[in-house]
Order: structure tokens, then C-alpha cells, then sequence
């Protein structure tokens, strides 16, 4: 098992967009080989910041979605739009 935590701090006023575009994709990975639950979070002390914990059986599963088209589009429309740094990822193996 695999928890990844993907950090994102985001653009001011962009929190509601951000929002809806993590939960869908939280839907979607719902039935996806591999994938168990994924939540997503926001920093009471930081509105702009944002955690999504995904839990998967392995890395090679997580990586294959990181690689998939769909994922490469949303992250791309995200670092144009809405993110405000650079997003981050830790790896939990457990």
C-alpha cells in the first residue's frame, strides 16, 4: 500500500474552482485499478493551501495515472490557472 500526499498552494481567490476540479477527479479515480480512496483538505491556518491524500496498492499504479493523458491536461490547466507554485508529492509506503 502507497499514500501519497500532493501539496498545492493556489492562486487567491481560486479555492471554489480548485475545489470542484479536485473532487471530480477524486470521482474518477475512484474506479481505477489500483486506486482505494483519495481525500482532499484545506489548511485551516492557509486558505490557499491544499493537501489530497491518495491511497493506491503501488507505485506502479500511481504512476501510470500521473503519466495517463487525462491527468497531464488537468495539471497543465492547473499550473496556467490556478496553481500558485509548483506542487509537491510525498510518498508513504506502508
Amino acid at each position: 500500500m502507497l499514500t501519497i500526499g500532493m501539496n498545492y498552494q493556489i492562486i487567491p481567490g481560486k479555492n471554489a474552482e480548485f475545489e470542484k476540479v479536485c473532487n471530480a477527479i477524486i470521482e474518477k479515480m475512484d474506479g481505477m485499478e489500483g486506486h482505494t480512496k483519495s481525500f482532499l483538505f484545506n489548511d485551516v491556518n492557509d486558505a490557499q493551501r491544499y493537501l489530497i491524500l491518495s491511497d493506491w496498492s503501488d507505485r506502479g499504479t500511481f504512476d501510470a495515472f500521473i503519466a495517463s493523458d487525462e491527468f497531464r491536461s488537468v495539471t497543465n490547466w492547473g499550473k496556467e490557472q490556478i496553481l500558485a507554485g509548483r506542487p509537491s508529492h510525498d510518498f508513504f509506503e506502508h
